[in-house]
């Protein structure tokens, strides 16, 4: 059984950790994803998309996740940086991009774990500047709904 959730933010800040920041350093940019239950979030973004547990505060419900130089925040519920009501699917009109080196151990799990894609893989070409950048990409969504799409870089050309 689960510990009551801590709500008093410094108690929560400063709860017992497992763990150590990330190797080489902190991104400067890192999403935190609100979500409704920890361990199924977990279970997708550790087990199925390969993260890692950085580091985590279990009493916050709270973990920190790599994968490569990808990193995450996962913090369950709690009333404090809700804006507004929360409803599913989460993180409407956002997706978050994530380059890994190769996309089909990934969709191995999600297809092994019977998780269902939002879109299917395809070949994406798109126009920068005066070159166009290629990538293999689907889109999933996570136990709140929130979209991701992995991709796989396949290199620069002239625009077709």
């Amino acid at each position: 059984m689960n510990k009551p959730l801590l709500s008093d933010p410094g108690a929560r800040a400063a709860s017992d950790s497992t763990g150590r920041a990330p190797q080489g350093g902190f991104a400067d940019l890192v999403p935190e994803l609100s979500v409704s239950n920890i361990q199924d979030s977990l279970s997708f973004w550790r087990d199925l998309l390969g993260f890692e547990v950085a580091y985590d505060r279990p009493d916050a419900r709270f973990a920190y996740l790599v994968r490569g130089r990808l990193q995450l925040m996962l913090c369950e519920l709690n009333g404090r940086w809700e804006t507004a009501e929360m409803q599913r699917p989460f993180g409407r009109g956002i997706n978050f991009q994530m380059v890994v080196d190769r996309i089909e151990p990934v969709l191995n799990a999600l297809d092994d774990a019977k998780w269902p894609l939002y879109e299917q893989p395809n070949e994406a070409w798109y126009r920068v500047g005066d070159q166009d950048y290629g990538q293999r990409e689907f889109l999933v969504q996570d136990p709140d709904g929130y979209l991701v799409r992995l991709v796989e870089r396949l290199g620069v050309r002239a625009p077709s």
